[in-house]
């Protein structure tokens, strides 16, 4: 039976008999895998602790008909710990892993990998908000499996921009003209903010208004929500931007 090495992050775990669990994997090179690590659940479990969820570890791994199985794992970012015991970070993780889980069922992208990487990174130090940081990492994810919003130009028609309204079934922000009734309205700080979430403009991020950041925030979940279909789960459990 073949065996490989890949980077992994452990995007969520399930217990299986006694003392194994089973574990979705989004890796660098393979894309999501789902393995089975065996007695990792025991207290003596040389590497338990490295594939709990949020967790970056190179691993080798055996090559089986639908489950792989976790040979050696090496730890490459202990970011679990940190993540777990705040709240906020804790939801912002599980939606990201969620995320990336609903995306990559087809085939994946090494930059994939390494945004989500980045973001459980910030996650653990406290760069940013953790909010913030969700947000970046939707929009640049959304962007890499190519729903990239506009956030600009009009999405329907094209017309220059900035204009007004956002749509998440539309593409984003469209112009007066194209806007169906009822549709959000967006204020320019508001559109200023999304740009920089997109662009990774994190002086800008970190110092916009609480109401800039509640709304983008809304619309943004919203359109995630939206093109991955049967929603993020994980997002109905965030507070509201402080």
């Amino acid at each position: 039976m073949p065996t490989y090495r890949d980077e992994v992050v452990v995007l969520r775990t399930h217990k299986l008999g006694e003392a194994d669990r089973i574990l979705t994997l989004l890796s660098r090179r393979n894309g999501k895998v789902r393995a089975v690590a065996k007695g990792v659940r025991r207290t003596s479990s040389k590497f338990g602790a490295r594939l709990e969820p949020f967790m970056v570890a190179d691993v080798q791994m055996y090559k089986g008909r639908s489950l792989d199985i976790v040979q050696q794992a090496e730890s490459l970012g202990a970011y679990g710990a940190d993540i777990a015991t705040d709240y906020d970070r804790y939801t912002a993780a599980s939606a990201m892993s969620e995320t990336a889980d609903r995306l990559n069922e087809a085939e994946t992208t090494p930059q994939q990998y390494l945004l989500l990487v980045g973001g459980l990174r910030a996650l653990a130090r406290g760069d940013h908000a953790p909010r913030s940081v969700l947000d970046s990492y939707l929009l640049r994810v959304m962007s890499l499996s190519g729903w990239a919003p506009s956030l600009r130009e009009c999405a329907r028609c094209g017309a220059p921009g900035p204009h007004d309204w956002f749509v998440a079934q539309l593409g984003g922000i469209v112009c007066s003209a194209c806007a169906p009734a009822g549709s959000p309205r967006v204020s320019p700080e508001t559109g200023d903010l999304m740009r920089a979430l997109l662009a990774g403009e994190w002086d800008q991020v970190d110092a916009a208004s609480h109401g800039a950041t509640a709304a983008s925030s809304g619309l943004i979940a919203a359109y995630a929500q939206w093109h991955t279909e049967r929603g993020i789960r994980s997002l109905s459990h965030l507070e509201a931007p402080r």
